[in-house]
């Protein structure tokens, strides 16, 4: 080097560490663009495990149609191809270490999407996953036998829980925490309190749920420490009566409730989200409302 050039440093000398940092500030569509093809440093980098313990797929929505028929969404070809490459290139790059995993409501995955990705992620603690119109009794099962450390779902409402719980059951040791967004009905809370006795979270917010449900929730989940039924549509059917809907929850649900360590509800007429879920009839159409609505809860576990 002749006297008066300076040293000039390549990205690729750069300290690992501090190449992570900044990688940390990028989102998943530019961690996924093909940094980690510029050379075997940045591959390194691009694959820390700072940077994978969460996959936040919650920005990516499937382009669909609903349809009359199950699985009731027909979902574009290029919109599964797209999903599929980006599970391929994240779940290679985290080599392992993904943590939380989190889908879009509208996000709606295969089958074969579900099982390529739990087989990546094996340690995954969290699944957010709304949606299942597209994945079969086999490949949620196939999927939870992977995921022996799973702790927390996110699921939807589904019409023959007892499979899934049973399989989580059998599966997950260290299972603690369930979010359902959609009803809860007696088979529902009758299915919980068979297979998942030791459960201490349960959420079903912003929906519709029977007084005889959660009857069987407070009184059959012994080890139930945290229930939320905020903005809840709280339903009773009396003898040779109508469905009627309760305005405020009588003293035997409170006493029965008192155990809990926190009793999370919301009955109000003034409360939004009380009124949204009246005036979707328990269904919430989480599309009309503001986009990352659909994350919120109270219970700050199951949160986004």
């Amino acid at each position: 080097m002749e006297e008066g050039d300076s040293a000039v440093r390549r990205w690729e000398d750069l300290d690992n560490d501090i190449l992570v940092k900044i990688l940390q500030s990028f989102d998943l569509f530019e961690l996924t663009s093909g940094l980690a093809q510029v050379c075997s440093s940045w591959r390194l980098a691009c694959s820390d495990q700072l940077l994978w313990k969460m996959l936040d797929l919650s920005v990516i929505k499937s382009n669909f149609i609903k349809i009359p028929l199950e699985p009731y969404v027909y979902v574009d070809c290029q919109s599964d191809k797209t999903l599929t490459r980006l599970l391929r290139i994240a779940l290679n790059l985290s080599r392992g270490n993904i943590l939380t995993l989190i889908f879009h409501y509208n996000l709606y995955v295969s089958d074969d999407q579900l099982t390529y990705t739990a087989e990546r992620c094996p340690r995954l603690k969290r699944l957010v996953m709304p949606a299942w119109n597209r994945i079969k009794k086999t490949g949620i099962c196939r999927a939870i036998r992977i995921w022996e450390d799973l702790e927390s779902l996110t699921m939807p409402s589904i019409a023959n829980p007892p499979y899934v719980m049973e399989e989580i059951a059998r599966n997950c040791k260290k299972f603690a925490e369930l979010k359902i967004m959609g009803p809860c009905d007696i088979l529902f809370a009758s299915t919980l309190v068979a297979f998942l006795p030791n459960l201490k979270v349960l959420s079903v917010r912003c929906t519709v749920l029977s007084k005889g449900a959660l009857v069987i929730i407070l009184e059959g989940l012994k080890k139930l420490e945290v229930l939320n039924i905020s903005h809840c549509l709280i339903t009773e059917v009396p003898p040779s009566s109508p469905r009627k809907v309760l305005t405020k929850l009588d003293e035997s649900i409170l006493e029965k409730a008192s155990r809990l360590r926190k009793f999370l509800t919301c009955m109000s007429d003034s409360c939004i989200m009380c009124q949204r879920t009246r005036n979707d009839e328990g269904l919430m159409r989480w599309y009309k409302y503001e986009e990352d609505l659909w994350k919120v809860d109270e219970v700050r576990s199951l949160a986004i």
